[in-house]
């Protein structure tokens, strides 16, 4: 019979290619964990990975075990669960990937007032890119996703999640923070932070430049940044200007470091979106957690 705790700790090390990192992980000792994977080769009779110094790489048996492992283990924390729900508590652990930095700042509150309601839930948050998200959503790695784009796929379900904003911010001593009102063409000459092509915040900017007609290679690109926060300090250091999400952006605006400009004609906005894979059976606990998202979004609770 195979044993669950063997298979998580294969699929901690399948994730992240390191017996080390898995043990810290899993806070294991990095010995336990090369046992515990040398006793699941044993007993399975064929090698799961192919060790490369501090490095393993799956072989192609252990990558025929990866989705199987998982689903075994998900099969078995749901009966797990459920068995506990008859007894009227709502029980369990979940990920979720998020691909936005705003979803980083919304899902905290929202998972504490969750919390607050059901107590024994454990709910762990995966910061990722968006391909990332969509790929361990359909894989089952994690139960929800967070994104600021629908990407149509049969095994998807969507529910809005929050309207965001993208911001204008400069640093506090900047020229246009006494008048915190520009037009688009003040844009051009003046030296700007952008995130990488692929973040929503970037793909929203450009539909709002070229409304404008303005091509975002117009623009004075001084520094590409792949973190909102990063873009936030970097603002604050005097770098440039930078379109942001409003709640990144947060933070910086309370300290007095950063000051938000508006745009004349130019109102940036994205939706987020919580997915779910329809293929993966819910939990009560993801089930309940679906539904009070959805009332967060309905106006009958707040997502902060």
């Amino acid at each position: 019979m195979l044993n669950l705790d063997a298979l998580k700790v294969f699929l901690t090390v399948a994730e992240h290619g390191s017996f080390s990192e898995a043990g810290r992980r899993l806070h294991l000792t990095q010995p336990a964990v090369s046992q515990t994977i040398q006793g699941l080769e044993k007993q399975l009779g064929i090698q799961l990975f192919l060790r490369q110094g501090r490095t393993v790489q799956l072989t192609e048996a252990g990558q025929v075990l990866v989705s199987m492992a998982r689903e075994l283990l998900t099969n078995a924390q749901r009966v797990e669960q459920t068995m506990l729900s008859l007894h009227g508590e709502v029980v369990g652990e979940m990920s979720i990937g998020c691909s936005t930095a705003s979803g980083k700042y919304l899902l905290p509150g929202l998972i504490a007032r969750f919390r607050r309601e059901y107590p024994h839930v454990r709910i762990n948050v995966l910061v990722t890119s968006r391909e990332s998200v969509l790929n361990k959503l359909l894989s089952g790695e994690v139960s929800l996703g967070v994104s600021s784009k629908l990407i149509e796929h049969y095994d998807l379900e969507y529910q809005e999640f929050y309207e965001d904003d993208v911001i204008l911010v400069v640093p506090a001593g900047h020229r246009w923070a006494q008048y915190r009102r520009i037009y688009p063409d003040d844009l051009l000459d003046e030296p700007i932070i952008l995130r990488e092509e692929a973040a929503g915040t970037r793909e929203v900017l450009r539909d709002g430049l070229l409304k404008c007609d303005i091509s975002p290679d117009m623009l004075n690109v001084v520094m590409v940044l792949g973190n909102a926060e990063a873009i936030g300090m970097a603002v604050e250091e005097g770098i440039g200007v930078a379109f942001i999400s409003r709640l990144a952006a947060m933070r910086g605006i309370e300290l007095g470091r950063l000051v938000e400009v508006e745009v004349e004609g130019m109102k940036l906005t994205r939706n987020l979106y919580m997915a779910r894979n329809r293929r993966q059976p819910l939990t009560r606990m993801q089930v309940e957690f679906w539904e009070f998202v959805k009332k967060a979004q309905q106006g009958n609770l707040s997502p902060a």
